[in-house]
């Protein structure tokens, strides 16, 4: 277990549950056939020891059973870690890359079995993490990471094989397409009224409409609440769209088998790595001749997993250069039309502090709406706590247009899908029979078109991986000796005051890529041509170049499906642990 695991540090953890399936499979059979006499009475001293093997539980035990009722079981988990990246990279010979000076990237042969192209997805609020520890903006901090990954200073320098990261992402980008695509499916919600639409397994959700971005409500959801599975966005997440997108184009512009391209999400939350090893979200759903499948995403880290990676190859993150790496380390994505996409800042939607810390969903939706509607403004109302925001669209002549709301912490998930449970039908003689029957959203009063649900209070960037203010302390230690006044750094014990004063700081490194000295020259330009509209068409017209180019459906790159999980606690198996577990294991891609 990763030792920077602890349970006094995690923020979206629901409680455990009764009993773990897994260490009762593993106990030993009684056997049934014995030579010894039944009536013989058995002294303790005749008993020989029996050596068991320790119980383990993986992931994919995990997955398959529901007798734990957590959002972040993953975090029990040590195969998704830092050293885990190390170890792959240890393993693996570099490709047979050529980068060109202008940075173009080409195969001299084919790549061999033991090769492999490593990729990696960093999401903004990662980023902004590590801006406030060191104290400098986010693109800085984006910088940082970037040299660590990919740069001469950072994972090349050392290793067996001097392997580094060929391509790092901004899961910015991708939630742009994702954002397009949830404000499109919220308008064919609507327009369609309840009817579900769609082509095969995925159908219209339901209205309201519940985003499906955040793995720790899923993992809730799915367990413990399946009538709210109806609602769900049927839209993969950043982590997961940028797996997709990075393995089919990879696959089809450089011929390298999926199994050859080794993707890593640097993540803000530990149940990002619960998401990555779900058998909907592999290579099997885009893939049409994929035997093994394999996932789109292969590792997950946290921002305080990121610290530990530059520390076990004795990297000082604060020496790194913070600049752009050159082409020799930062080659062109082998298509010009999706490098211009994935590589440029302007792409992305300007992140503010509308727009919440978890990456603008909601007003994103309300803003397209609003967009269509000339003369009509967003109201905002506070809920019982900061972490619940109901939000309306009036026209000009304050009729409701549409409404949405923004749900945050378990706390407040559980008062929303409460009253999205169905009413059930009383038994006693007389009664009213008939609220049962109608929808658990529309008996309710719940007459939101969308709602933003994260697990986390506060949104991700108080994820239970971002960097805390201890881990500050320590990453600082060495760059402030006796001079520092920073309570980050400087106090053991930490206040509630300062708790929220550290939290504020990284919102703010969040939102400071938009006054960022270096951009504002880029900044500028692309305001003049950086609306909603525009935005939405160009995103639409990369969505086509990639379909086109993979020659796979939209809906297989974009989409996902859910599924109620039952807990299996105590039923009979007529298959053993092992067969069950390798068979699961098959299913995601196997290894764990």
């Amino acid at each position: 277990m990763s030792a920077i695991l602890s349970a006094d540090d995690l923020n979206d953890f629901i409680s455990p549950g009764l009993a773990c399936i897994k260490p009762v499979e593993t106990l030993p059979q009684n056997s049934t056939t014995s030579t010894e006499n039944a009536y013989e009475v058995t002294t303790e001293d005749k008993i020989q020891p029996e050596n068991q093997a320790p119980t383990q539980i993986s992931l994919t035990d995990c997955l398959a059973c529901s007798g734990c009722v957590t959002s972040a079981e993953a975090v029990l988990i040590s195969l998704q870690s830092h050293a885990e990246v190390l170890n792959t990279l240890d393993a693996h010979r570099p490709p047979p890359l050529i980068v060109a000076e202008d940075g173009n990237v080409s195969v001299s042969r084919k790549v061999e079995p033991d090769e492999k192209i490593f990729v990696a997805s960093v999401s903004p609020q990662v980023r902004a993490s590590l801006a406030a520890t060191y104290g400098i903006s986010e693109r800085k901090a984006g910088y940082m990471i970037d040299q660590l990954l990919s740069g001469p200073q950072g994972l090349r320098g050392g290793g067996k094989h001097g392997n580094g990261f060929t391509w790092v992402i901004d899961t910015d980008v991708l939630r742009q397409m994702v954002l397009t695509l949830a404000a499109q499916e919220v308008t064919e919600t609507l327009q369609t009224s309840f009817t579900k639409s769609g082509s095969g397994k995925y159908t219209s959700p339901k209205k309201p409409i519940l985003s499906s971005a955040c793995p720790g409500w899923i993992c809730y959801a799915e367990k413990t609440h399946p009538h709210v599975l109806p609602h769900l966005s049927r839209l993969k997440s950043p982590q997961a769209l940028s797996g997709t997108l990075v393995k089919s184009i990879l696959r089809r512009n450089l011929g390298i088998a999926p199994s050859q391209i080794w993707h890593l999400a640097v993540m803000p939350c530990f149940d990002k790595k619960l998401e990555a090893s779900r058998e909907e979200l592999t290579d099997a759903a885009w893939n049409t001749g994929s035997n093994h499948p394999v996932r789109d995403v292969d590792c997950v880290i946290t921002s305080r997993e990121l610290l530990m990676l530059a520390s076990s190859r004795n990297i000082s993150l604060p020496s790194l250069p913070l600049k752009s790496l050159s082409p020799t380390y930062a080659p062109r994505f082998p298509d010009s039309t999706l490098d211009s996409f994935l590589f440029s800042r302007s792409q992305t939607s300007k992140q503010s502090s509308a727009y919440g810390t978890s990456g603008g969903y909601l007003y994103y939706i309300l803003s397209s709406h609003q967009e269509k509607h000339p003369g009509s403004r967003i109201a905002v109302q506070r809920g019982r706590n900061s972490d619940v925001i109901e939000y309306s669209l009036l026209s000009d002549s304050n009729e409701t247009i549409m409404k949405a709301a923004r749900y945050y912490g378990f706390r407040n998930i559980q008062n929303l899908v409460r009253k999205m449970k169905p009413a059930r039908a009383s038994r006693l003689p007389g009664a009213n029979r008939r609220g049962a029957a109608g929808s658990g959203a529309s008996s309710s009063g719940l007459d939101y078109a969308f709602v933003e649900v994260m697990a986390c209070p506060g949104g991700c960037t108080n994820g239970g991986g971002q960097i805390r203010l201890d881990d500050a302390r320590e990453a600082n230690a060495s760059l402030h000796s006796t001079t520092s006044n920073d309570p980050a750094i400087t106090t053991q014990k930490h206040t509630t005051h300062e708790q929220r004063e550290w939290l504020s700081r990284v919102d703010e490194a969040y939102f400071s890529a938009e006054s960022d000295s270096e951009n504002e020259a880029n900044a500028a330009a692309a305001a003049a041509d950086n609306s909603l509209c525009d935005m939405e068409l160009r995103t639409q017209s990369i969505l086509q170049h990639w379909t086109k180019l993979t020659e796979v459906r939209l809906e297989d790159l974009v989409y996902t499906t859910f599924r109620k999980v039952e807990s299996d606690v105590g039923k009979d198996k007529n298959v053993n642990d092992t067969t069950r577990v390798a068979e699961l294991a098959g299913k995601i891609g196997g290894g764990w």
